[in-house]
């Protein structure tokens, strides 16, 4: 293992946890690429002279005993992805599938340089491990899951022997908000979308240029999907549907980069006629001028950049105006809220995640969540028919359920009387607009009484992701609290 080189002011207790977090931040583990990580939890495990199982799925169980004055209480699942998710910025220069992160510490949150940091989950993944090698934990026996593939479809659930799991009660500690408990997330289905395009040669007297649409702060498409963040695909769509009528012919299109991140960045190539350059130009200031009306302050710095570039062909007239029309009508967003929390809790949602216009054809990527699977039928149906009437071919690519919230949970209760006595208040009880997996581990073991909670994190799924440092001690605080007495 490599010598620990830490950030200044890199957090110190409690000890064990952010010794773990570092080390998640220094092993590259994207989703699909979980090896190197999981290597390094079977190692720890090994270390400390634990048993553990894995699946076919690759998902990873460590048993570790009961310590301290509480070897008679039943045991308890500790819950953890350890994908993450990979974006960054521009401007940066890192492989994801190899490079270690850069951490920064500002203003109370540790951050990566550019990138996301990966605390979705590996700040969970670093408190479940931290219960096993910090020996003045007392708790009863735990059961630590670890599982991979969250990030693209929560893969490690779906596949997951529960055969390998005992326990009666779960603890989730995949949520974002410090001081909230949640009890229920959403489902969530999705599809990629295809079809071939047709090309033509390039008009006569039309000049190529490439249109970066950037400046927008992306995010996760469910925990902040009522924060009405820009959407770089609808916006570049609504740039297309103007510029159509001065002329501009499309080569390629590119936005998105997950189906659970709300894309930030756009780009495409075109060419134009030589006299409406200035006429586009025109168009993007008087755009720019209404997304700044109404898009929150953390997209304010939304831009355009043209530049000159050579183009070999343009899509077809009629080619064109359908996959314009198709990006112009195709949902996005939050589409009805829950009447119990309207503020901030959506019940239902859609995110038009990827699109890509290459050589060979056109590709769309979208999901939606819900909570209740009957109030998303509509939506479902307005997406299926969208596609058959834009001919295009459909693969599903995500379902799961959801977990319905269960306000009468014996767990619930003692973690909020616990919260109550450490911290002199209760805690917010809530539901997430996201893809726990919770959802799919009720629906293997049905019995099993789950919560979840976790420190705060800002951004995740985009490059300002951050963890707030002084989150993380409480947390540890109840964790281990709760252990002692469920």
């Amino acid at each position: 293992m490599k010598e620990k080189v830490y950030p200044l002011d890199y957090p110190k207790t409690p000890r064990h946890i952010w010794e773990h977090f570092y080390q998640f931040t220094q092993i590259p583990r994207p989703s699909k690429q979980e090896g190197k990580i999981r290597q390094y939890i079977i190692d720890q495990a090994t270390l400390c002279g634990h048993r553990y199982q894995s699946d076919d799925a690759g998902n990873v169980v460590v048993y570790v005993p009961a310590t301290g004055d509480v070897q008679q209480q039943e045991t308890v699942i500790i819950q953890n992805h350890v994908d993450m998710v990979t974006v960054k910025t521009d401007d940066k220069s890192h492989d994801f599938s190899k490079d270690p992160l850069q951490l920064c510490v500002y203003d109370g949150w540790l951050s990566a340089d550019r990138t996301t940091l990966g605390a979705d989950n590996g700040i969970g993944c670093a408190a479940a491990l931290a219960l096993m090698t910090d020996l003045s934990v007392a708790h009863p026996p735990l059961e630590l899951l670890f599982t991979m593939d969250e990030e693209t479809g929560l893969g490690g659930a779906l596949r997951l022997d529960s055969s390998l799991l005992t326990g009666m009660r779960m603890l989730n500690l995949d949520t974002e908000d410090w001081g909230e408990i949640f009890v229920g997330c959403a489902g969530a289905r999705g599809w990629q979308m295809s079809r071939d395009v047709q090309r033509e040669t390039v008009p006569e007297k039309h000049k190529g240029y490439r249109l970066v649409l950037n400046g927008l702060t992306g995010g996760h498409s469910g925990i902040q999907i009522h924060q009405q963040l820009g959407s770089a695909t609808k916006l570049i769509a609504q740039w297309l549907l103007k510029a159509n009528s001065l002329g501009v012919r499309i080569h390629s299109l590119r936005s998105g980069v997950a189906h659970n991140v709300l894309s930030r960045q756009a780009e495409v190539t075109f060419t134009c006629p030589e006299s409406t350059s200035q006429d586009l130009q025109q168009l993007q200031e008087r755009l720019l001028e209404s997304w700044h009306s109404f898009l929150p302050d953390a997209d304010k710095n939304v831009y355009f950049e043209m530049v000159e570039t050579d183009i070999d062909s343009v899509l077809t007239t009629p080619c064109q105006e359908q996959l314009i029309q198709l990006l112009s009508i195709f949902p996005h967003g939050a589409q009805s809220y829950s009447l119990a929390q309207p503020a901030d809790l959506v019940d239902l949602s859609i995110n038009l995640a990827i699109v890509r216009i290459e050589e060979d054809g056109f590709l769309l990527e979208s999901s939606l969540r819900f909570f209740n699977r009957d109030q998303a039928q509509a939506l479902i149906d307005n997406v299926l028919s969208i596609a058959e009437l834009f001919d295009l071919s459909v693969k599903d690519t995500l379902s799961y359920p959801g977990w319905a919230p269960d306000f009468d949970s014996p767990l619930l209760a003692k973690v909020k009387d616990l919260h109550c006595s450490l911290f002199g208040k209760t805690p917010a009880v809530k539901a997430i607009h996201a893809g726990l997996e919770c959802g799919i581990l009720k629906s293997k073991m049905a019995e099993v009484d789950i919560i979840s909670f976790g420190p705060t994190i800002r951004g995740a799924h985009s490059p300002s992701e951050r963890l707030e440092i002084a989150t993380v001690e409480p947390f540890w605080k109840l964790l281990t609290g709760l252990l002692k007495v469920m």
